[in-house]
């Protein structure tokens, strides 16, 4: 079963999806939506979850560095209630504290990418971050 991973912001919503053995990820796609006008991609979301063969969701929940949520993650909450209801597929949330921190690392340290090439590609990668941290932790769980 793949895995569709979502970092879910105010103006973007990164996609990744996992294999089928739910060992990897790869990211997707950028979708872009709108809050304030009610917008939030999920027609895209739809043929995405057809075409790839979606059987459930994992979404980033943006906790403060306290453990606590703040606005952010009770967007994402939210979210995720729009595709479980949309979708009745199961819906899942993986801590996301730092991945976009991570992301940006990534592009500017390693890769060395330009602020404008980064700007086009950060969600997605922090979606996949979302994903294979989910993943890798379900995968131990298994394993125990």
């Amino acid at each position: 079963m793949k895995i569709m991973g979502l970092d879910v912001g105010s103006k973007t919503v990164g996609v990744a999806v996992s294999d089928a053995f739910g060992w990897t990820s790869q990211g997707v796609e950028i979708v872009r939506i709108n809050e304030d006008e009610g917008e939030f991609g999920l027609d895209r979301i739809a043929e995405l979850v057809d075409e790839l063969q979606i059987g459930g969701f994992v979404l980033g929940l943006p906790k403060n560095m306290n453990n606590t949520l703040g606005d952010r993650a009770r967007a994402s909450q939210e979210y995720g209630k729009m595709l479980s209801d949309k979708f009745k597929l199961p819906v899942d949330f993986e801590d996301e504290r730092l991945t976009t921190v991570e992301a940006q690392r990534m592009l500017t340290e390693e890769a060395d990418v330009s602020r404008k090439k980064r700007k086009k590609v950060i969600d997605k990668l922090a979606a996949s971050l979302i994903l294979q941290n989910y993943l890798d932790r379900k995968g131990k769980l298994t394993q125990i």
